[in-house]
């Protein structure tokens, strides 16, 4: 079986980085007194070198170094992101915390066609995501884990060729305790390749039971089953800025890779949505989520990240922003459009009206969206209703009324007395007599009728003969 494994030598420094326009020296601290972990190539070449003590980087760089100091299971977080990722090219993945996602290679040879396609492939996915990643393959998960950690990559499948990899690999790059590195380096031995070599009962004689183990792992002569990881049905991605953002605009430079993120996942899916939260973390720890709504199901980045901007616009950060996260839970399963050619293009009358519609609601709110609904009520005053705008209704119609001239769409709020004389009767009488249930009765028969003016009107006579207008026809 072979094994491909991807070590992140500073996963976490490139995970706040990636989300700067312009990322200037950085570093990862963490122990007490506080270390240097990771520190960028800008900060490297100010003298700053990981195992440093942060007040000699401070020291070097006193103005414009920045230092992150991860939050717990910060690290795990980024990992899965990153699992989530691979999850699209390889189905069976093994993150291996805090800095490596192992999947297993020899299934999908067949799938790429030869070890290379694969490599390229992973490698191009790597640069696109601006990460920094070490390759190896193995014949073993554990081997392929040490290569890639001590070594520009091992790109192999011959079985040979990797176990003399990993056997000429020197013992301290083995990640064995130091009693036991101690104990080997006494015993004159410096590689693996020569701890191999010692017959099996020596071997388990000087070593504990639980490394003997591990160096049968890494050798393939005791089993390593893996546990494969499976992606939530969800999607999620955080990034942590170095400096504070303290306008909302300042929010879309790290949000666009984001939703190109989202795009991917949503094809991968082969699904859309329509609504997305926007979780801001201000300074003071609060945190403020922005529900991003769609009239119709998407997938295309350019406009969630229009109605983004949008949404911001219209609702100023509270206070500075230090991390922003993005959640999609809902999925809805892409259809292909009736109308849709032999390419696959169609000209949807129902996209430019939903567009139209996810931009207003997104610069003024869902609730300050209404349309007019029709109520099952003869009496005109109490047959229209002002109603929210569901994304479901979107782009329908009202049902179409029968005849010229049949309700104005003009409405008065409250009849008027009627002060002229009619000069052509056009349609009537319509007689309606209801409203007995609410105490409200009308009986009353209507005409549209043009008057002198040139005006249609619509207007009726009340149980007393007395005339009003109550509506006027466009």
């Amino acid at each position: 079986m072979l094994w491909l494994y991807l070590h992140f030598p500073h996963l976490l420094l490139d995970h706040v980085r990636r989300a700067s326009q312009t990322p200037g020296a950085t570093v990862i601290v963490s122990g007490s007194p506080a270390q240097v972990r990771q520190a960028c190539p800008i900060a490297q070449q100010l003298g700053i070198h990981p195992d440093m003590r942060l007040k000699t980087a401070l020291s070097l760089a006193p103005e414009e170094l920045a230092v992150i100091q991860p939050e717990p299971n910060q690290e795990q977080v980024i990992l899965e992101q990153q699992a989530s990722w691979l999850y699209r090219y390889a189905a069976q993945v093994v993150p291996h915390s805090p800095d490596g996602l192992l999947l297993e290679a020899g299934s999908l040879l067949r799938l790429y066609g030869s070890l290379d396609s694969l490599w390229h492939t992973l490698e191009q996915a790597v640069h696109t995501r601006r990460l920094t990643a070490r390759f190896a393959t193995g014949a073993t998960p554990k081997a392929a884990r040490l290569l890639a950690q001590t070594s520009q990559g091992v790109r192999s499948q011959d079985t040979t060729l990797l176990t003399q990899a990993i056997g000429q690999l020197p013992l301290a790059a083995a990640e064995l305790d130091v009693k036991t590195l101690e104990r080997l380096t006494r015993l004159g031995l410096t590689t693996l390749n020569e701890v191999f070599r010692l017959p099996p009962k020596e071997l388990a004689r000087r070593l504990a039971p639980d490394t003997l183990a591990y160096v049968q792992r890494i050798q393939g002569t005791r089993p390593d089953p893996q546990h494969f990881w499976q992606p939530s049905h969800r999607f999620h991605q955080q990034v942590d800025f170095v400096r504070e953002v303290e306008h909302a605009q300042g929010l879309l430079f790290p949000l666009q890779p984001m939703l190109n993120e989202l795009e991917e996942d949503l094809q991968w899916r082969q699904a859309d949505t329509d609504r997305l939260t926007l979780s801001l973390t201000h300074r003071d720890g609060t945190t403020q989520r922005l529900s991003i709504s769609r009239s119709g199901p998407d997938h295309r980045a350019s406009t969630f990240l229009e109605l983004t901007r949008l949404r911001l616009e219209s609702c100023p950060l509270a206070s500075p922003v230090t991390a922003m996260a993005l959640t999609v839970t809902r999925f809805i399963p892409r259809r292909t459009p009736s109308a849709a050619d032999l390419f696959g293009e169609t000209a949807d009358s129902r996209e430019a009206w939903q567009a139209l519609i996810s931009r207003l609601q997104a610069r003024l709110g869902e609730p300050a969206l209404q349309r007019l609904t029709l109520n099952a009520d003869h009496r005109p005053e109490c047959a229209w209703s002002a109603a929210q705008v569901h994304r479901s209704e979107t782009g329908g119609a009202l049902p179409a009324l029968a005849g010229q001239f049949t309700r104005p769409l003009w409405l008065l709020a409250a009849p008027h007395p009627l002060q002229q004389t009619p000069e052509q009767w056009l349609s009537g009488p319509e007689r309606i007599c209801s409203g007995w249930w609410d105490d409200n009765q009308v009986q009353r028969d209507y005409y549209a009728v043009q008057l002198p003016g040139g005006q249609v009107a619509w207007i009726f006579r009340d149980a007393r003969g007395d005339w009003f207008i109550h509506g006027w026809f466009g």
